[in-house]
């Protein structure tokens, strides 16, 4: 049986809480260029938690700027943060794979500060569909 649409937003919500306290983790640890990474998945199921609380039943794609445009469709307040959380899709190829890099490997390449601005986006796109949610701005 499918989940309703608040709670099937929630599900998506949790494991990007979870996946959250991951990233920070990283930070902390040196893995600055998963943790990169891992921000954009967070910030990208936050918002299809967002999507999936409005209603839609299949959210594709793993661009956060793109999946922020299918959210300004109901909340126009996502296209700013979309120009903010958008530098989280440059973490998607070029934090994984040596071949997305000119030279070097990703674990060379990536800073404690890009980490922590990747965290600090991801934390505030969590914080901000909880609070959407919490609202009860979807259905």
């Amino acid at each position: 049986m499918r989940k309703s649409p608040r709670e099937e937003a929630e599900r998506w919500l949790a494991q990007a809480a979870v996946d959250l306290r991951w990233v920070d983790h990283l930070v902390k640890e040196g893995g600055w260029h998963i943790a990169c990474f891992l921000a954009q998945q967070v910030t990208e199921k936050a918002i299809k938690a967002f999507l999936y609380s409005q209603g839609e039943e299949i959210v594709l794609g793993h661009s956060v700027e793109r999946l922020c445009s299918a959210a300004e469709r109901f909340d126009p307040r996502f296209a700013e943060r979309a120009k903010r959380w958008a530098l989280l899709d440059s973490y998607y190829v070029a934090t994984r794979y040596p071949n997305g890099l000119p030279d070097g490997i990703p674990a060379d390449v990536y800073t404690r500060d890009a980490a922590e601005g990747a965290l600090a986006l991801a934390r505030e796109a969590v914080e901000w569909v909880r609070e959407l949610l919490d609202a009860g701005e979807g259905i």
